[in-house]
């Protein structure tokens, strides 16, 4: 999921590992993307490459562009895209700041 938000030039890419933090999931992906239509372009590159690659099944969405700010939740793993004044206005990342970072492309 981080190489296909990567490849569709989302930014501040976040991979955080929370496992033993809770019950509902075990990683976030957090990831900005600068326009709506950027958005719009990263959550169906996530879609499709999952669903392909891994056969995933999406538990459940949340959000549209115009909310800059959508979830995408396959269980163990939950991708977060954001404009990134949504991003910092919710600080996820600080609300789970005792996960593990995996991996952080900025």
């Amino acid at each position: 999921m981080v190489q296909v938000v990567d490849e569709q030039k989302g930014e501040d890419i976040l991979l955080l590992d929370i496992t033993g933090l809770d019950t509902f999931t075990d990683y976030f992906v957090f990831c900005s993307g600068t326009s709506d239509r950027q958005l719009d372009a990263l959550q169906e590159s996530v879609l499709g490459s999952v669903k392909k690659s891994f056969g995933a099944v999406l538990a459940g969405k949340e959000g549209t562009r115009e909310t800059e700010w959508m979830l995408l939740d396959f269980g163990d793993v939950i991708v977060n895209l954001f404009s990134p004044e949504k991003r910092a206005y919710y600080d996820l990342e600080g609300l789970w700041k005792e996960g593990k970072v995996v991996i952080h492309i900025q």
